[in-house]
């Protein structure tokens, strides 16, 4: 008696472009938040090209004009034109945001893995300095520091630094919970048994699992840093001279602008930060996802 053998049909497997537009689809926090960002980047770019950064500055022009098709945002009372004060304003406060973003997580991803990996001594220092600090408000710090500075002294970077001084304690102790747990896993001990070097288990082994958790540490930093840098300079504490947003608020404020009938002038910085500070929360919530598979969504 012979068996005939029915052949199965092929089945065709989506590919890596349809599973990514699939898995954006799903993850709708990360693509709205990213819309946003591209959107803001778009506006800063077109801004840059088409303007001259000096209109951003006081005594630029007619102070205390509404917007206009000349000022499409309006002027304020220092005679700056909002609209290149926005321009200017939105990338100086992102590379505020940035710079003690990347600072804050470069730092916690050193101490992190120094403290996890290598243990002992050097991770009870580590772990006893973040718990010592982490509790102390870093507003107060921070206010502190600001008004101790001369005015005249202080720059986007220098706000910069004031920001990462506390931004790199609470990194290091969630990347080293995440490093502890990584490295009982099994194939770090394959790793190991294969005379791997801990530099080498480190950057070819543990590292690369925890870029995706990485990611989303580093934007949460933009965020928090972003958002530091802003109500310190809503409260006069930033580059006065400088259109950060924050500034921008806290000019307005200063002079009452809502008192005085200026309403466009708080208006357009405030509606940027929100802008700015709800798409990195979006961007945040989406690598969030992708990071930790627990909470991940399937078709």
């Amino acid at each position: 008696m012979t068996t005939v053998a029915i052949s199965q049909p092929e089945v065709l497997r989506p590919g890596r472009f349809t599973l990514t537009l699939r898995y954006l689809r799903r993850n709708q926090s990360l693509v709205i938040g990213l819309l946003i960002v591209l959107g803001l980047a778009i506006f800063t770019i077109h801004g840059m090209l088409t303007i001259d950064p000096k209109r951003a500055y006081p005594l630029a022009v007619l102070p205390k004009q509404p917007p206009s098709p000349q000022h499409i945002f309006g002027t304020d009372f220092f005679g700056r034109d909002l609209y290149a004060a926005m321009v200017v304003g939105l990338w100086q406060t992102a590379l505020i945001g940035i710079i003690a973003g990347a600072l804050g997580i470069t730092i916690g991803v050193v101490l992190g893995f120094t403290s996890a990996y290598f243990g002992g001594l050097v991770d009870s220092v580590i772990k006893g300095i973040c718990q010592v600090l982490t509790p102390i408000p870093a507003f107060l710090i921070q206010v502190i520091i600001a008004g101790s500075i001369d005015k005249r002294e202080v720059t986007i970077y220098t706000m910069a630094f004031i920001v990462v001084l506390l931004a790199w304690m609470h990194p290091t102790l969630v990347i080293r919970a995440q490093v502890l747990s990584m490295k009982e896993r099994q194939f770090v001990s394959v790793a190991k048994l294969s005379g791997m070097g801990d530099i080498g288990i480190i950057f070819q082994e543990i590292l690369p699992n925890l870029l995706p958790f990485i990611a989303a540490a580093f934007v949460g930093q933009v965020f928090a840093s972003m958002f530091a840098s802003f109500y310190l300079a809503v409260l006069g504490l930033g580059p006065l001279r400088e259109p950060l947003l924050g500034n921008l608020i806290w000019a307005a404020q200063s002079q009452g602008a809502f008192f005085n009938g200026w309403w466009w002038w708080p208006i357009t910085p405030a509606v940027a930060m929100v802008l700015i500070l709800g798409s990195l929360a979006l961007i945040n919530m989406g690598l969030d996802e992708i990071a930790n598979p627990r909470i991940r969504r399937t078709e």
